[in-house]
């Protein structure tokens, strides 16, 4: 795509742009879980276009190949969420299959076998136990009753033989992640923790011998508690066993030598992530000892070699300002990032000579740098006296065929990410893009209670969920009105999941914008524990307040109980096979609004879930959307054809 050479005027909302809906769906491929095994480089990639199936895929010198065509869905949904959901170790792979949850191996030169039967169980996380021929894994077990005192799925650790045999190693706690075997074979370390926790909020480092017959001694406690997060444990090629830990307020490396936990490099920043998915690594050993890792400072992730000996962290350039994972092996990193100039793609880095080379790009084609707006970071002050910072990105808009009339001023589009322990990133995004090259300003917030900026901003949600997460969104949109950038009759606010409720509860409980957009969200934060999984069903009891002091902060911080000071029009978009926040949250909500008069659109998605996979899928939200606040905004066109039904906005389809 190239820039017009003759820019000519066009309101703001109504620029012609390049990026459109089918390119923001076609062009962005998920990637994710590379690994390294000998020299080969193998990924994860999303096809849109094949309805979101993922399959892995291995670069061998100069040769790409898909080792699990269609029908095969690489992917877990242990937790909900899934992730980890394949490993290779020695040029066989295994992985979870998504239709029917069994797992598969390939052998070099054969299709995929099932080595586990279909049934009530779930897979995810694995390590290979090359001495005993087996696959240790997480296990989540669906049978009918599940869990006898609370009807749920059951959690273990447990260990898959060559004939698909099953043995559980450990079992009694809520939740197991990270099983990692030393490079001996003769001891495993794994994380879990119990209700009512979440991951980032404390988890338990376990780590037992293996006995000959491949049962486990009595585990020892490492690390970790119930106000201490440790993630991704993993064995130095010499065996000691090193995991990152937030205990000093940060998310930093450690490591087990003579009994006893060392800090390796005590800093001010984030070596961690929150766990919502399973295997992402964030740092890896080179042969010669030395720790390749990637840690966030300022919102923005760098790369670096710490020697373990002296904690000397010597940086590493390198392009991206997100790296998302880390993996290495065979003398090389593979890395999955990117920056505000490039949109995620993974690279593979010679260690010797830290020379990248490109293997995956999410998008292939972009568009001209005249299309594509760059975002500034910014910090502002926040809460009731503005006694709080908060983060966001800032992206002006920008398309080299337009010249903005000076006198007028874009509307601003504030995004609430999901989560809510999540994170924005500055990551060259299509679907940003979409937004900003037609004449939006977007502002994606990093409100308190995201990661990457350290335990007590991580904590900052805690009991306060639907205020400070609301508190950072106004006020970021406040601050850039008040600096004259954006249009302060035209502020719209969008959030999917978590973001949903932030969403909500910004356009019901405060005045500053005029529309919103709610993909998937939280509307009834009773209706959430009522109908939330596992994973996340007493997640409620650190964001709001433990059973029963939260009901009253149910009624109170819950949209759907506020309905009559909801006067601003809504959109919202629901997977119909939503298991995390199931439809009726989003239709007691749009039933609402319809019986009220305020204008509101509801779309429907049949064969989506939380989070949308499929190109027809993005392609019908988006042009929604955007065709949605164009009719709030009056700038549609006369006989546009409309895209979405918009009841209770007088003319409307």
């Amino acid at each position: 795509m190239t820039a017009s050479t003759s820019p000519q005027n066009a309101a703001f909302g109504l620029w012609p742009s390049p990026i459109s809906a089918a390119i923001v769906a076609a062009g962005a491929t998920p990637l994710s879980q590379p690994q390294a095994d000998g020299q080969d480089a193998y990924w994860l990639a999303g096809r849109a276009s094949e309805g979101g199936r993922t399959t892995l895929l291995r670069q061998r010198g100069a040769d790409l190949v898909e080792l699990t065509p269609a029908p095969f869905n690489v992917r877990s949904r242990v937790h909900e969420y899934g992730g980890g959901a394949c490993l290779v170790a020695a040029g066989t792979v295994y992985f979870s299959n998504f239709s029917d949850n069994c797992i598969y191996t390939i052998v070099p030169g054969a299709a995929p076998q099932a080595l586990t039967l279909p049934g009530s169980a779930r897979y995810a996380d694995f390590a290979h136990d090359a001495a005993r021929n087996r696959l240790v894994v997480v296990r989540e077990d669906h049978a009918q009753g599940g869990n006898a005192s609370d009807n749920q799925p059951v959690n273990t650790l447990c260990a898959i033989g060559a004939d698909g045999g099953e043995t559980i190693l450990a079992h009694g706690s809520d939740f197991y992640a990270a099983p990692r075997l030393s490079p001996d074979g003769r001891s495993l370390a794994w994380l879990s923790w119990d209700h009512p926790r979440m991951p980032w909020q404390g988890t338990e480092l376990w780590l037992a011998q293996v006995n000959p017959d491949g049962s486990l001694a009595p585990a020892t406690l490492v690390a970790g508690g119930p106000e201490e997060a440790v993630c991704q444990p993993e064995w130095s090629p010499a065996g000691v066993l090193h995991f990152v830990s937030d205990r000093s307020g940060w998310w930093n490396l450690y490591r087990l030598a003579d009994g006893s936990v060392q800090p390796l490099c005590e800093r001010a920043a984030e070596f961690g992530a929150p766990h919502w998915t399973f295997a992402v690594s964030m740092y890896g050993f080179a042969s010669d000892g030395d720790i390749i890792c990637t840690y966030i400072e300022h919102g923005v992730s760098r790369l670096a070699r710490l020697s373990p000996d002296s904690g000397k962290l010597a940086p590493i350039a390198n392009p991206y300002e997100e790296i998302r994972e880390l993996r290495v092996g065979g003398g090389v990193a593979l890395i999955l990032g990117g920056s505000p100039h490039i949109p995620l793609e993974l690279a593979r880095f010679e260690l010797a000579s830290a020379t990248p080379h490109v293997l995956a790009r999410s998008i292939t084609a972009l568009p001209a740098d005249g299309y594509l707006s760059v975002p500034e970071s910014i910090t502002y002050a926040s809460g009731a006296s503005g006694q709080r910072s908060a983060h966001a990105f800032y992206y002006p808009p920008c398309n080299a065929d337009v010249t903005p009339d000076p006198a007028a001023k874009p509307p601003l589009m504030v995004i609430s990410h999901g989560g809510p322990t999540g994170m924005a990133t500055n990551t060259l995004k299509l679907a940003t893009q979409y937004w900003t090259s037609r004449g939006f300003a977007v502002l994606d917030v990093n409100y308190g209670g995201s990661s990457g900026f350290g335990r007590t901003y991580r904590d900052a949600l805690k009991g306060q969920w639907g205020v400070v997460d609301v508190d950072d969104c106004v006020a970021g949109a406040r601050y850039l009105a008040t600096r004259g950038v954006v249009d302060p009759e035209r502020l719209v606010i969008r959030g999917g999941s978590a973001g949903g409720l932030t969403t909500l509860c910004a356009l019901t409980f405060h005045d500053v914008f005029k529309a919103g957009a709610s993909y998937y969200g939280v509307s009834d934060l009773k209706g959430l524990d009522d109908d939330s999984h596992k994973f996340e069903s007493h997640y409620n009891e650190y964001l709001i307040a433990p059973k029963p002091e939260s009901e009253a902060l149910y009624l109170l911080r819950s949209p759907i109980n506020h309905a009559d000071k909801l006067t601003r029009p809504m959109i919202f978009f629901q997977g119909l096979d939503d298991n995390v926040v199931p439809p009726q949250q989003s239709e007691v909500m749009v039933t609402a609004l319809r019986a009220a008069g305020v204008p509101v659109a509801y779309m429907t998605l049949e064969g989506e879930g939380h989070g949308f996979r499929k190109a027809d899928s993005i392609v019908r939200t988006l042009e929604a959307e955007l065709y949605f606040y164009l009719r709030i905004f009056g700038l549609t066109t006369p006989g546009q054809a409309p895209v979405v039904a918009i009841d209770n906005l007088p003319g409307a389809a």
